[in-house]
């Protein structure tokens, strides 16, 4: 009987911190919404430097995870470290200590319409330092030449494309020179040379500053070219974290070879390459039919789950 790809580990990060010890750790995370779990025994740990690019299918859970981890809403069981802290556990003021250490890369960027990207990136410093305004001007200057927009810096969003906004929301996102940063599908609704460049970006960033970075996304393309490992979600549950390299030779195996496998195998392998045929669609065919005679039972029906972002990029 043949077996899936044997685990592999890839890094080309320069970690910040010790390299030992997790920056998040997920330990048998559970969230229920309206008596329906969403996430169910979650397990991941991402360690300092790298980055990890978190997949699966809608309704697998990937936002809700992404909205566990920054604390946006609490997990109904288990824990989360971040930063060696339970944020489960933190008063409001503690937790907001804590959220200056990461930052935020939206889906639509979310930036302030009323302000010019310059703005935008300062308003940050303004509200979570001590600095002059000398200073911050100069802080500013150095985001936007980072993600390459120093010479728009006066142009509002209005002003500029999708991909521009989603520099300046990464811009903003670095502001307070973060430990840890969170990006919410960074290629939604961007061209594909758009999103290569948004790519390259989170790319240089990892090697230039030592940040640890999560990832949400389903754009196999851009997950291969940014991740250091990867973690499979199918609803609610977490398949595998594994090295690039190692979704990479499940995502090139042969049809012949993978017959044997495990059907998370299967499954992971069916969701890498876009295959129309395989354990999802047949999963999902029989939910249809079954819904189709007997209609859906109540803990089928799903949950009404508030986006993490104010808006979506398309």
């Amino acid at each position: 009987m043949e077996s899936a790809p044997n685990k592999e580990s890839t890094s080309r990060a320069t970690p910040r911190g010790p390299a030992n010890q997790p920056v998040i750790s997920c330990r048998g995370v559970v969230k229920k919404f309206d008596g329906r779990t969403v996430l169910d025994g979650i397990d991941l740990d991402v360690m300092p430097g790298e980055t990890m690019v978190i997949m699966g299918g809608s309704g697998s859970g990937k936002s809700t995870l992404l909205r566990l981890l920054i604390g946006a809403i609490k997990p109904d069981a288990g824990q989360i470290m971040l930063f060696g802290q339970d944020t489960a556990t933190l008063k409001e003021s503690e937790l907001n200590e804590v959220r200056k250490k990461f930052g935020i890369l939206f889906q639509s960027g979310a930036l302030f319409n009323s302000m010019t990207l310059e703005e935008n990136v300062a308003l940050l410093l303004h509200e979570h330092t001590p600095l002059p305004s000398e200073l911050i001007d100069i802080e500013v200057t150095i985001k936007l030449e980072l993600v390459g927009l120093r010479q728009h810096a006066n142009k509002y969003p209005a002003q500029i494309s999708g991909g521009m906004k989603k520099r300046a929301g990464l811009a903003r996102a670095l502001a307070l020179d973060p430990r840890l940063l969170f990006y919410d599908e960074p290629s939604a609704g961007l061209d594909p040379v758009t999103s290569a460049q948004i790519d390259q970006l989170i790319v240089d960033l990892s090697k230039k500053l030592g940040v640890t970075s999560v990832v949400v996304t389903h754009e196999m393309d851009s997950a291969f070219t940014i991740a250091d490992r990867m973690a499979m979600l199918d609803k609610g549950r977490m398949l595998t974290v594994e090295s690039r390299q190692w979704f990479d030779n499940v995502r090139k195996a042969p049809h012949d070879e993978s017959i044997a496998w495990p059907e998370d195998h299967r499954l992971i392998r069916q969701f890498l390459r876009g295959d129309a045929e395989g354990p999802i669609t047949e999963r999902r065919s029989l939910t249809e039919f079954h819904e189709e005679l007997l209609g859906p039972s109540d803990t089928e029906r799903p949950a009404t789950i508030p986006s993490v972002q104010p808006t979506r990029g398309r």
